[in-house]
């Protein structure tokens, strides 16, 4: 299976002013999951919007083995889930009745329905709590559910958008590793902005910045190409703030003696400075400014 993205842009009016959302994005994916990283504002969600056909692109056309998906129309529509940021859910009802319905919607008959929605809730790990209402849910459980509909027509493409915003660490693993369980002969696409993730289940990483492609690699890949950016030091109290205006500066952590620092630069950041390996939160911080968050 081959999805290829091929020169699309996105443009939104706003204030009577084009805003370019994205800009002339060429991709290709097959089967595995792919993380998509950016910081808010960056086009993750509308590039997931318009896999999803929920949106149209200004420009470019998006093929699915050569075949234009709008042009698809249903017959697209019936490989895809979608598990969008924000999910509204029938609160009153039980997460095995919300399933069924669901069911219903994507034209299941109701043996594929009542197969499928066991199998699903099984493996999202809610079983047990099928005749609870989902507005009893947790966080955790209630993106958890939100999957479980995703995975009901078993798609052969799933685009997943920022799952675990909000989820305690616990959820977030759990999550990570479902998405990871379920990706064989599948496409996953996973846009987020945390990168712990990612880090372990992407074969490639996509980096998106205001709405241009920076980089698409494997994280190994990424990561060697920071692979002499990345230092330690130790700061004294009155050197902190001079080092937090100059440079890209990650952790802190308070010692006897001031401060150890961990320092994103392209070169020597200081004479005593030592270079570290790189992890994918340096990468992150690397090509975006700390204000737009890890």
């Amino acid at each position: 299976m081959n999805l290829t993205i091929d020169g699309v842009s996105k443009i939104f009016k706003e204030n009577q002013f084009d805003k370019k959302a994205l800009d002339d994005l060429t991709l290709e994916f097959t089967t595995g999951v792919y993380g998509i990283l950016g910081a808010n504002g960056s086009g993750k969600t509308t590039l997931m919007r318009i896999i999803a056909s929920v949106m149209k692109p200004t420009e470019g056309t998006i093929l699915l083995n050569g075949r234009d998906i709008f042009s698809m129309d249903h017959e697209y529509r019936d490989l895809i889930g979608y598990l969008p940021q924000h999910v509204g859910l029938y609160k009153n009802f039980s997460a095995e009745k919300l399933l069924h319905y669901i069911a219903s919607l994507k034209g299941l008959s109701k043996q594929e329905a009542s197969d499928k929605v066991d199998e699903t809730l099984a493996l999202v790990g809610l079983y047990q709590e099928r005749k609870k209402k989902v507005g009893k849910f947790s966080g955790g459980m209630k993106r958890r559910i939100g999957i479980a509909q995703a995975l009901l027509n078993d798609p052969k493409i799933l685009i997943v958008d920022e799952p675990t915003a909000g989820l305690d660490p616990k959820e977030r693993i759990r999550f990570r590793n479902l998405l990871s369980k379920i990706s064989t002969n599948r496409i996953v696409l996973l846009s987020t902005h945390i990168v712990s993730d990612i880090e372990f289940i992407a074969k490639e990483v996509l980096i998106l910045k205001e709405g241009k492609l920076i980089q698409k690699e494997s994280p190994n890949h990424l990561l060697t190409g920071i692979a002499d950016k990345v230092w330690s030091l130790t700061a004294k109290e009155d050197e902190l703030e001079w080092f937090q205006s100059v440079f890209k500066v990650g952790n802190i952590s308070r010692i006897q003696n001031g401060f150890q620092l961990r320092i994103i630069s392209e070169g020597k950041p200081h004479p005593h400075a030592a270079i570290e390996e790189p992890n994918l939160e340096d990468l992150y911080l690397y090509y975006f400014d700390e204000g737009e968050g890890i």
